[in-house]
């Protein structure tokens, strides 16, 4: 027996009718949920409820990574910023204009996880800049998650109703 076509069979190569692309835009969208600017979400939780240490570990942790983004930032910001909007242009014309299907999955992967990191980066200048503690922090990093869950939530339906599109021209021949 030949595994060859068993194996291509079930690692199947066109974005929209694979399962591993569900499976990634799932738990790329899921865990982009539950790390909220990179500190777990059972890290807030635990914070909102006990407070005391927690608290002090939740601004610790915020703290760290939110100097570590706008590190990130603002030394290779513009570099990142110049090489995203080349991959995601090109991406976009190969998908969209040339129609391939691959580079459309890519791209509906990759643009909204931009958008993501601008809305991280801005929470985290905004964290920065106001400094704030307790109550106050715990509102911005939810609201943040909230954010990210709405653009989360978005994009998987939007690429989900052009992959259920995609395929159903594919079905149909057209």
């Amino acid at each position: 027996m030949d595994l060859t076509p068993t194996i291509l069979q079930v690692i199947d190569f066109r974005s929209f009718s694979s399962i591993w692309f569900w499976l990634v835009l799932a738990a790329l969208w899921s865990s982009m949920s539950y790390y909220v600017l990179g500190i777990p979400y059972d890290v807030i939780t635990r914070a909102k409820r006990h407070g005391g240490q927690a608290q002090a570990d939740l601004a610790d942790l915020t703290r760290l990574n939110v100097n570590r983004l706008l590190t990130l930032a603002g030394t290779a910001g513009l570099v990142m910023t110049g090489v995203m909007c080349f991959v995601l242009s090109s991406l976009a014309v190969l998908g969209f204009v040339y129609w391939i299907q691959f580079a459309q999955a890519a791209f509906l992967l990759l643009f909204p996880l931009s958008i993501a990191g601008a809305i991280s980066i801005t929470t985290a200048a905004r964290i920065q800049a106001e400094e704030p503690s307790g109550e106050a922090l715990l509102r911005v990093l939810m609201r943040h998650r909230l954010w990210t869950q709405i653009l989360g939530m978005t994009a998987i339906f939007v690429t989900a109703m052009f992959g259920m599109a995609q395929n159903l021209i594919a079905v149909r021949g057209l």
